[in-house]
């Protein structure tokens, strides 16, 4: 299926870029990727100039944009973090059986981030030293590292020993900046167990199209959560937004929450997470959040189709179909928003099959109700009688329901 280019595709959607580097064991097998923030795919390094807002665009691809699912599959994120994310929150919305917590070397006041520490140890979240040295200021973290990193190009032999004397076990010792196979197989003989390096492979730049939420509805949900708003008032703000509809269904399903049913609706992922996990996650797309948002052409169509569907069905669906019925009609633009086929987009999401069925083919339980708010937005007379016959509707029937959906978008300022 290919996607139809319109005007406004340059400016849909922003790209998320995340390296990824793999450390290797003695086999040379893949046991986890250590993760680095990139600001384009071009890029071989990171450009850094908010090491927070750098923290959270990790977190948020792992979560939203990309997903701990395609992005790590069973292996261990070894994530970089800087001292402010660590005293954050932001870490419990992570799966701490998948996250290696790389601290930086030469932490300020170390004992008091061992007591930072402690309570993420307990909660089952890994640790990892980062360019560890003999004098490291960091040495009281040992205490609480399950993995250590040397960089074998810049210490001495007797330095490396001396690391490898401090921890128990050295196949938790990484021999970073391993460049050659003599590297490989001098820091084999020393008995590290752990490898990274561009020996094994370079750091690859993973890209994923992403939707930026609207700045002031973020805001908004953030005031409403803190307030403890109704969650019919939260919901609301939620569907005068895609990117938030779609990163919260994202994440919701997301392999870090590991859900054993699919979360398909924007009110019962509000009631699971909890106005708690909510406003950390919320809070995290601030802080990440980029320059761009969703055209408001776009998004005040994608709503208004959205709820046009929804109005269509009514009546005629079950009484518990509303919901699917709104998620099909504004999900129906995601492929012109993220410049995707639809196909890929629906194989992150996982979505019921009627609305699979309604967003590829038009077909199935909502796909008519879809294709005629399509009609009614296109004018086309010859679909809208076709489609009004097959759903036992009558035009004027029709016209007042898309007369009341403007409406309903107009009084919610989309």
């Amino acid at each position: 299926m290919k996607t139809a280019h319109t005007p406004h595709d340059s400016l849909v959607s922003n790209e998320s870029f995340l390296a990824r580097q793999p450390i290797v064991d003695l086999r040379q097998e893949i046991i986890g990727y250590e993760l680095l923030f990139r600001h384009s795919s071009a890029a071989h390094t990171a450009h850094i100039g908010d090491a927070m807002r750098a923290d959270a665009n990790i977190l948020e691809n792992l979560l939203t944009n990309m997903g701990t699912d395609w992005l790590l599959g069973d292996k261990h994120a070894f994530v970089n973090i800087s001292p402010s994310l660590l005293k954050s929150e932001f870490l419990d919305l992570l799966p701490a059986e998948h996250l290696v917590l790389e601290l930086p070397d030469n932490l300020p006041a170390p004992t008091e981030y061992l007591d930072l520490c402690r309570p993420l140890r307990a909660k089952g979240y890994r640790f990892a030293l980062d360019n560890f040295s003999p004098d490291s200021a960091s040495r009281p973290l040992l205490e609480i590292a399950d993995y250590v990193k040397i960089d074998v190009q810049s210490l001495y032999v007797e330095q490396l020993s001396q690391i490898i004397a401090m921890v128990p076990t050295t196949d938790r010792v990484i021999a970073t900046k391993v460049e050659t196979g003599a590297d490989y197989w001098f820091c084999k003989g020393l008995g590290i167990g752990l490898f990274e390096g561009y020996y094994f492979a370079k750091p690859e730049t993973l890209t994923a199209k992403t939707l930026n939420p609207s700045l002031a509805h973020v805001l908004e949900l953030l005031n409403k959560v803190r307030m403890n708003a109704e969650i019919v008032e939260i919901e609301q703000v939620f569907k005068l937004d895609v990117a938030l509809s779609y990163k919260l269904l994202r994440f919701i399903n997301s392999a870090a929450l590991r859900r054993r049913t699919e979360v398909h609706s924007i009110r019962t992922a509000i009631n699971l997470l909890g106005y708690q996990q909510l406003y950390r996650w919320l809070t995290l797309l601030l802080v990440a959040s980029g320059e761009g948002s969703v055209p408001p052409a776009l998004m005040r169509t994608a709503i208004t189709r959205g709820r046009l569907t929804e109005l269509l069905g009514q009546g005629r669906l079950g009484p518990h179909e509303g919901d699917n019925l709104f998620i099909a009609g504004v999900f129906s633009l995601l492929d012109t928003l993220l410049d995707m086929p639809m196909e890929n987009i629906l194989e992150r999401l996982s979505l019921p099959q009627p609305i699979c069925e309604a967003l590829l083919f038009r077909h199935g339980l909502y796909g008519p109700y879809l294709a005629l708010a399509e009609a009614c937005e296109t004018g086309d007379g010859v679909k809208i009688t076709t489609l009004s016959r097959e759903l036992a509707l009558e035009p004027p029937q029709i016209n007042q329901l898309h007369l009341d959906a403007l409406v309903w978008v107009e009084k919610l300022g989309a």
